[in-house]
């Protein structure tokens, strides 16, 4: 058994799943994902993502109310919230993919068709240690973006249709060279006024400069840094699709990546969420330091194709 092979578990006693009924569509309450968590043991918080709430504020006080395992069915941002509390109290985490796209739960091997597969995480399952990113003091299970890829984020009509959103604005937003100025610098390396930069927990696989695919490993405790600068929509496109040198920098790294920019605080998509970050941001890598508990079978889905959808913005540009 190598050192992060998949470990048998004896369990929780006291699992809390903390459950956004609307994310996906509603896709948690099609699948009667509380009522079959509920049935299973655990306790189910259930959030209303039309009132203001603190998700790690929820997480952390069942932490204090005695649970020892933290699950989450929604989307990849809800996870990212929770999955840090877990990571910093040692607790176990279970990801219930009930969101859009859930890429970490891609790249954990489970099945996003039906999340109430990944429920049987709750009684019979192994244990893995993946790494987590951080961005400032914002942890993220998949990556944190800045520039041209921020502003996919910031885009009203993103969360609904990513790819739909990528094709309409994204390469004439980074011909325009619109947005802050930025520098990245990791290590030795500076990349200076790039249009679009895009830091991911563990790199993604080399046909992926946009994230949309996924990622071979999630333990190898590197940061994966993309960085396009370009002149035209049109070698936007190229740049994208291709792997060209000229104008894509792509770095794997376990150093801390430094985005600075011109403004006091940058406005970022982590994990597919808007936010806002304070300058300079500095991402991080914490390796192996979340422990995932998966269903012990069902595991192991196969590598993901190309991206889908790039073709179609080469043809817009």
């Amino acid at each position: 058994m190598t050192e992060n092979a998949p470990r048998p578990t004896t369990g929780a006693r006291r699992p809390c799943l903390i459950v956004n009924p609307r994310s996906g569509g509603g896709k948690a309450s099609r699948f009667r994902i509380a009522e079959r968590a509920r049935t299973l043991g655990a306790q189910v918080v259930l959030i209303d993502p039309s009132l203001p709430q603190d998700l790690a504020t929820v997480a952390r006080r069942a932490v204090d109310d005695g649970a020892d395992l933290l699950g989450v069915a929604g989307g990849d941002g809800t996870q990212a919230l929770v999955a840090e509390v877990a990571a910093e109290s040692g607790l176990p985490f279970v990801v219930i993919p009930a969101g859009t796209r859930n890429h970490f739960a891609m790249d954990l091997g489970l099945d996003r068709e039906d999340p109430s597969a990944a429920l049987e995480a709750l009684t019979d399952c192994v244990e893995v240690r993946v790494d987590l990113g951080y961005a400032g003091e914002r942890a993220f299970v998949n990556n944190v973006s800045f520039g041209a890829y921020a502003a996919l984020v910031q885009d009203p009509a993103y969360r609904d249709d990513k790819l739909g959103t990528a094709v309409r604005i994204l390469p004439d937003f980074l011909a325009r060279h619109e947005g802050p100025e930025l520098v990245v610098r990791t290590g030795l390396r500076t990349v200076d006024g790039p249009d679009a930069v895009l830091v991911s927990n563990n790199p993604y696989q080399v046909d992926d400069p946009a994230g949309l695919g996924r990622r071979a490993r999630l333990d190898s405790g590197l940061l994966g840094v993309l960085a396009v600068r370009v002149e035209t929509p049109a070698e936007t496109a190229t740049r994208l699709r291709s792997r060209q040198p000229h104008g894509l920098t792509r770095l794997a790294t376990p150093d801390d990546v430094v985005v600075y920019a011109d403004v006091p605080a940058l406005p970022a998509g982590l994990d597919g969420e808007a936010v806002s970050l304070p300058t300079p941001v500095r991402c991080r890598i914490s390796p192996r330091a979340l422990r995932v508990w998966i269903p012990r079978r069902g595991r192991g889905a196969g590598p993901a194709g190309r991206p889908p959808g790039w073709a179609a913005i080469r043809r817009t540009a």
